[in-house]
This record gives structure tokens, sequence and C-alpha cells, in this order.
């Protein structure tokens, strides 16, 4: 069984920075390709950042030299550093890991998702 378990959300002023943390526990190997994601009050949920398993990483072009995505593969963990953070990027955040299991298959994740809220 696996569980992802996303923290660091919170409110910011405009220009703050939050880091935002996913920790995948259960019976897992590696992870493979992670994302993050955001969905702004009625908007569709966007990619914002993603890593390959050899560390390749792409960015939306609204978060370009202001985010970084990063992993820790002892922690199973993937975090997402949010710098220079304005009002439009406001929204709730999600990570999305591809898992290999003990069973050595590989699947989709979702974490629960965090709220991030950047004042004006």
């Amino acid at each position: 069984q696996v569980r992802l378990v996303e923290s660091g959300g919170g409110l910011v002023q405009a220009g703050g920075s939050l880091r935002l943390s996913c920790a995948a526990s259960g019976s897992i190997l590696s992870i493979n390709n992670a994302g993050w994601y955001r969905q702004a009050p009625g908007k569709q949920r966007e990619l914002v950042a993603a890593i390959t398993r050899g560390g390749s990483v792409n960015y939306a072009d609204s978060v370009k030299g202001r985010f970084t995505i990063s992993r820790d593969g002892a922690k199973n963990t993937v975090y997402l550093q949010m710098n220079s953070l304005k009002p439009e990027d406001t929204g709730v955040y999600y990570c999305n890991l591809d898992l290999m299991t003990r069973d050595l298959r590989v699947n989709a994740y979702w974490g629960q998702g965090t709220q991030v809220t950047v004042s004006s």
C-alpha cells in the first residue's frame, strides 16, 4: 500500500517563499517521474513542474526562474521550492508520482493537495 503526504502550503505575502514536500511511504522501490500540479479556483489543473527519474526538469512558463523542483530518493520525497510568489500562484497544489512498488509495477499516485494562498 502506498501513501503520499503533502505539506508546506500556507498563506504568504507576494514576494515570499514556500517549500512544498511530497513524501511517499509504503511498499516503494523507487520514484520514476514526478510532477507538481496546481488548480486555481474555477480553472483546470495545470502542470507546474516536472522531474524525470534521470533528473531532467521542466517548468511552466509562468513559474520559470521562480520555482525549483527536486527529489530525494533516499527519503522518497519530492520538493517544490517556490520563490517570488505572486497572487496568481494561488491554488491547491498536488504532487503526482510515478512509483515502482515492490511487486515491480509502476503506477501514478496523487497527493491529497495543499493550499497555497498568496496575498497582494
